[in-house]
């Protein structure tokens, strides 16, 4: 782009050359209008070991994701039955890459999953003793970046809210939906 070479069609093809390797790849309706895409290759990584926690860190601020699911259920007193879920999604070609976080987390899921028809992979902790033992700690020690970490504090205070067992009251119940009402994208509606 400094040259100004994609400026010029052949330069332009470049690019959507390079875009066809990154992540998500080239949607549909881009593919409508550049037929003849070859994406560059891009090398695997074949690494054995996490090379530092940071570096876990780094795929959570972009990639993770601190969900608190409320879910209907006739056990609970409150009608509700309250899921954190913590989880990390990439290309499915980095399944590998998602086998060796959940080794080093100890814990978590992979589960295929779609993203906008792309397929990816999710690393996905759910059980709650992995995410107050394991996750929080470890985020704790090592922090998320950016606006993600709004999103972990206020996951924190539903896992406090649920060790205290104030969850099964409609009070609690109340406090975690207004806590979830203002993470992850409902809190730009705001």
């Amino acid at each position: 782009m400094n040259a100004k070479t994609h400026l010029t069609s052949e330069g332009l093809h470049k690019i959507i050359n390079i875009k066809a390797s990154l992540n998500l790849g080239i949607s549909e309706n881009l593919k409508l209008y550049f037929t003849n895409i070859i994406p560059v290759d891009r090398p695997l990584v074949k690494t054995t070991d996490i090379p530092d926690p940071n570096w876990i860190v780094g795929f959570v601020s972009g990639e993770g994701c601190f969900d608190i699911n409320l879910k209907k259920s006739k056990e609970h007193r409150t009608g509700q039955q309250v899921i954190l879920r913590f989880s990390i999604k990439q290309h499915e070609r980095d399944k590998y890459l998602m086998k060796l976080i959940s080794k080093y987390l100890r814990c978590g899921n992979i589960y295929p999953s779609y993203t906008s028809g792309y397929r990816c992979c999710s690393l996905t902790v759910i059980k709650y003793s992995d995410n107050t033992n394991l996750i929080i700690p470890f985020l704790e020690k090592y922090p998320v970046l950016g606006v993600k970490q709004n999103d972990f504090l206020a996951w924190c205070k539903v896992a406090k809210i649920m060790n205290d067992g104030s969850h099964l009251t409609n009070e609690g119940l109340n406090l975690i939906k207004t806590i979830k009402s203002g993470m992850n994208r409902e809190r730009s509606k705001k």
